[in-house]
């Protein structure tokens, strides 16, 4: 299946015509796993997600909504994780907490 932000490249009418395809492939697998014919279970719940995520962006491009693409994360050279809660990042559990004070 596409990803989000290839899925939001296409229209809404595209996006449910998308999510209805899906929604008959989703009821064929049922329909395989209950007679015992299904290989992989894995597939039941990536169609449901696919539907899932088709109609999501049907409505949020019904609703106007616009979301940037997620661009790839670049870790910052020698930066750990305890440099985060020292900079004023949230601090977690007990013992964080426990220290900040």
């Amino acid at each position: 299946m596409a990803t989000a932000n290839e899925l939001r490249e296409l229209k809404p009418e595209e996006l449910k015509a998308r999510s209805t395809e899906l929604k008959r492939k989703y009821f064929d697998l049922k329909s395989k796993h209950n007679t015992g014919l299904l290989d992989s279970t894995a597939e039941l719940e990536q169609t449901k997600r696919d539907v899932a995520r088709c109609l999501t962006l049907a409505r949020e491009a019904e609703l106007g909504l616009t979301r940037r693409a997620k661009e790839p994360e670049q870790k910052a050279a020698g930066a750990s994780a305890g440099e985060g809660a020292a900079e004023g990042g949230k601090a977690k559990g007990k013992r964080a907490k426990a220290k900040k004070e």
